[in-house]
């Protein structure tokens, strides 16, 4: 029976090798969260966009420069007027089930993205319309000129512009997707939501000709499958990867880099140029935030050294930051950092008093599950419990915050009072592109703030093409937004990814997806 098992093993060995020899050309990876929603266009979680990578495609892409170049667009044309786009597909372009991407397609996902996204909802506004020209020939012709619909459609994360067969794109926002086909350089081939995600290449994709730049130029898969592994802790993942049972760990934690320092066979990196902004959020809608002084009195009582020597600890991978636009970014600004920076608990509980605040018990989402998210809300729960609010810190995975933060609901009946998120800095490096700087009630990002000022500078910023005039509105947003506490910035952080020295090729972008990546044997 034994002989008889071996020379079964040896013989499907062998098969394997013929046809492709999945066993040696798969990644084993473990990343930042668990994948449990897969709607690209229906959330922010940067999960479900790191997966819309992986099986889906975009219009235009920006390279490693930050530079807007086409991806599933062969070339894009603009009218002397400056109003109307001529997009014209690439040739080369099936779906997962083999179909022609078509003009029609790309409406249609433009239109249901921008549903869903705050930029795109901008961009919507300034539109006149979106239509198929032919098969691979769309325009987009705005009520004014502006390159909106360009930086719209290249944005590389938050809600990113993925294309999806028409009749898959027709569905609306609330109704989830799973029908994941796509056209991207890899098809879905197991799903089990929370535990793990295995993805094979797809043979018909065509990747443009350049080299890979960020998430710009030639997705080439040069492996046959990626395995989205879940692990239940820090610890069994780091050693998982001493071991060789995984190849790569996306966010690897900080307080475990001494484990794999000096060990010639992996690899740490920070893959993301720019790094994270860390930040908290209000909810508007109930009290006792929806009072300025004492969204004011929680914004003083956060010392944000404190936050991110919790956070992260070598101060190698933080700095704290004042600016709503990150950063390291063109719009970076200092305006407002007493307010957000240093902490000063006298002067929150003066403006505690001063604006009467009655012990409302103040409900934070804990999310326990990720290591780049799970410090900040203990941290702010210390500091506004010194200041005298009255705290309820709940623990949940992050897939829960990333659904319960979406419910307008009191505290009490499955609402909140303040989540935390992280961003990568060019996320929000401008006010139309920064999801949170939306101040437009129910049609914002969560917490859901309405200041007509913010929305009207917003605009001017959505239509300016000069530099100068988007610094200055760009810093009166900045002036109103911390004012009213807009969201609060904790500070930057880079994040170290850890991975087996077999692999080669991982590129740098905003986004991790696995197009490039080579592996030795």
């Amino acid at each position: 029976m034994l002989k008889f098992v071996r020379a079964a093993f040896v013989a499907g060995a062998t098969m394997m090798a013929a046809h492709g020899a999945y066993a040696d050309t798969a990644i084993k990876a473990v990343m930042h969260s668990p994948l449990r929603l897969t709607d690209p266009h229906a959330t922010t979680a940067y999960i479900t966009t790191w997966h819309g990578y992986m099986i889906y495609d975009t219009l235009l892409a920006t390279d490693a420069d930050n530079k807007i170049q086409p991806q599933m667009l062969e070339k894009w044309e603009v009218s002397p007027d400056g109003k109307t786009y001529t997009m014209t597909l690439r040739d080369g372009l099936k779906w997962h089930d083999g179909k022609p991407v078509t003009a029609d397609d790309c409406v249609a996902s433009i239109k249901r993205w921008a549903a869903g996204d705050g930029m795109g909802r901008t961009l919507l506004r300034f539109t006149d319309k979106i239509e198929p020209i032919d098969d691979k020939q769309f325009r987009i012709v705005m009520k004014e000129p502006t390159d909106l619909a360009l930086r719209a459609l290249s944005k590389p994360t938050g809600t990113a512009a993925f294309m999806m067969p028409k009749r898959i794109a027709e569905m609306p926002i609330g109704q989830p997707i799973t029908d994941m086909t796509g056209s991207g350089p890899f098809k879905v081939a197991e799903f089990k939501p929370g535990v793990k995600t295995v993805y094979v290449k797809n043979t018909d994709y065509v990747p443009r000709k350049e080299p890979a730049s960020a998430l710009a130029g030639g997705k080439v898969v040069n492996v046959d499958r990626v395995v989205w592994e879940v692990m239940p802790d820090a610890l069994t993942t780091a050693n998982a990867l001493l071991n060789g049972e995984i190849d790569f760990v996306e966010q690897f934690p900080y307080d475990l880099l001494p484990m794999v320092e000096g060990n010639k066979d992996l690899k740490e990196e920070t893959l993301s140029p720019v790094g994270y902004f860390t930040m908290y959020r209000f909810n508007f809608k109930h009290p006792p935030f929806d009072n300025k002084k004492i969204r004011q009195a929680a914004m003083y009582a956060v010392n944000q050294e404190d936050v991110m020597k919790a956070l992260v600890g070598n101060p190698k991978y933080w700095q704290t930051c004042a600016s709503l636009w990150g950063c390291g970014t063109p719009l970076q600004s200092d305006i407002g950092k007493d307010m957000t920076v240093p902490g000063n608990i006298e002067k929150a509980r003066a403006l505690l008093k001063e604006a009467g605040y009655d012990n409302t018990p103040i409900l934070i989402m804990h999310a326990t599950d990720v290591g780049t998210l799970s410090a900040q809300p203990v941290v702010i729960a210390q500091a506004l419990r010194k200041a005298g609010f009255n705290v309820n810190l709940q623990a949940m995975d992050w897939q829960s915050v990333a659904t319960r933060r979406a419910s307008k609901a009191a505290p009490k009946d499955g609402g909140w009072n303040i989540h935390n998120t992280n961003w990568y800095a060019t996320d929000i490096m401008d006010p139309v592109r920064s999801a949170p700087a939306a101040a437009s009630g129910d049609n914002a990002w969560f917490g859901w703030p309405e200041f007509a000022q913010i929305e009207e500078l917003r605009t001017k910023f959505a239509l300016s093409s000069d530099p100068a005039e988007q610094r200055k509105i760009a810093d009166e947003v900045q002036r109103i937004g911390v004012d009213e506490g807009l969201y609060v910035p904790l500070g930057q952080m880079s994040v170290p990814t850890v991975y087996s020295s077999k692999l080669s090729g991982l590129v740098h972008a905003p986004v991790f997806a696995f197009w490039n990546v080579k592996k030795a044997p």
